[in-house]
């Protein structure tokens, strides 16, 4: 159909009065204190789209996505197995959908990447009128995601103060304790275990980071703490100490002091909300966690716990990773000791030339843990090591004449086993 020069010219009049109309809305939405999710949704019915703000690694904060379009989005596998839109996936460019498509717009201001708009069209194309407008809607986000960090900013000093005050110095006045934790809408009253995670060194193969990155890195990853924790209960306290993020998580009231935490699959579901499919440029972390703390006089205890744990588990099971403080076992005492060459100089006394760091004394050091593990019955260890008997035999008249007759003297059993963790912490 031929259009004539009126027509388009009306056409484009339209196109931008529904723009400066939809502009105009939404900045008043701001002025009278709405969030997000109203703009979200007066985009959405302006523009007849389904319309998401996420974080800039693709978290809900706030949608209008109805199960259709969600549906949409994990049959093109735009999501992952948390809820998290794979928004790197995406782009300002689009990806097609089944008779529809979905597209990422940044939200920035002053250089800052604040989050991600996503827009969702199940019929038909995202044409270029819609990205303009579109962009409006990013502009008036990324303003009100401006005004709450910076109050945002200030409450998590407050709270990051008063935290911090718990876990070191201990409590105080029970009152002042009370009254802050209200303030913040925390819950305290109740037994809970301290989780501290960190972000993992940089692999020596990255380009170094700026601080400006570091920062940046810190705080998302303390965004999605909040985020995640606050999903499984408004009152547990989450902060951001800098270099970590601090949860209470809360347990089961009937947990006695020192007893282990049957709850651990509550500190998985939050690490896997955090983590993700590590998509969208998030940082590996690990985590540590404390014994159960049933009262504020004893959260300096666990915070120290869940601090030991993070070393420890690091250096032990690497980055990534989970422990738990009672998962420590002998590790915890080796930790104690400072001199890590006077560690270093007990495990090369014990273990002589398999404390090398050659190939072959780390795969005899294998062969002598399963040796341990299995209480030095032979047949078992090969089974396991997936040699045959008589290997296995040979290898333990090898580890015998290094280091002497492990398999009859339960001390000297003893100090080789003490060695090789003292390797795993010290290295």
């Amino acid at each position: 159909m031929l259009i004539t020069g009126d027509a388009a010219a009306d056409a484009l009049a339209n196109s931008l009065a529904r723009v400066d109309a939809l502009h105009t809305a939404l900045t008043h939405l701001v002025l009278e204190g709405g969030d997000l999710e109203r703009i979200a949704a007066e985009a959405a019915n302006v523009l007849d789209v389904r319309v998401a703000f996420t974080s800039t690694d693709g978290r809900e904060r706030a949608s209008v996505l109805d199960p259709a379009a969600r549906s949409a989005l994990e049959h093109a596998l735009l999501l992952d197995e948390t809820g998290r839109i794979r928004v790197e996936r995406v782009g300002e460019a689009g990806v097609p959908l089944d008779g529809g498509e979905v597209r990422a717009l940044r939200v920035a201001a002053g250089g800052a990447d604040l989050a991600r708009l996503v827009c969702v069209r199940l019929e038909g194309r995202v044409d270029e009128e819609d990205v303009h407008a579109l962009e409006r809607v990013a502009i008036v986000a990324a303003l009100l995601i401006t005004q709450q960090s910076a109050i945002g900013a200030v409450e998590n000093k407050y709270q990051g103060d008063f935290l911090r005050d718990l876990l070191v110095r201990g409590v105080v006045e029970e009152a002042y304790a009370a009254e802050h934790a209200q303030a913040f809408g925390w819950s305290l009253d109740r037994p809970s275990v301290v989780v501290v995670a960190e972000i993992d060194p940089q692999p020596r193969e990255e380009e170094p980071a700026t601080r400006e990155q570091k920062r940046a890195w810190q705080e998302r990853f303390a965004s999605a703490w909040r985020q995640v924790t606050n999903s499984l209960d408004p009152g547990v306290p989450t902060v951001d100490f800098s270099s970590e993020v601090v949860t209470l998580l809360p347990v089961d009231a009937g947990v006695g002091p020192g007893e282990p935490w049957a709850g651990h699959d509550v500190v998985r579901r939050v690490v896997t909300g955090v983590a993700g499919d590590k998509g969208g440029g998030r940082r590996s972390f690990t985590v540590g966690v404390s014994r159960v703390a049933p009262s504020l006089a004893d959260l300096p205890e666990a915070y120290a716990q869940a601090r030991r744990a993070v070393e420890i588990g690091r250096r032990v099971h690497g980055t990534g990773s989970t422990t738990s403080f009672d998962e420590l076992g002998l590790h915890r005492l080796i930790a104690l000791i400072p001199d890590t060459g006077e560690l270093r100089a007990f495990a090369r006394d014990v273990l002589g030339p398999l404390a090398d760091g050659t190939t072959e004394a780390a795969n005899l050091r294998e062969t002598l843990q399963v040796l341990l593990d299995t209480n030095f019955n032979v047949a078992e260890a090969a089974r396991l090591q997936f040699f045959h008997y008589n290997t296995m035999r040979y290898r333990v008249s090898k580890l015998e004449r290094l280091l002497g007759p492990l398999s009859s003297d339960p001390h000297l059993r003893l100090d080789v086993a003490v060695a090789l963790r003292v390797l795993d912490i010290a290295g």
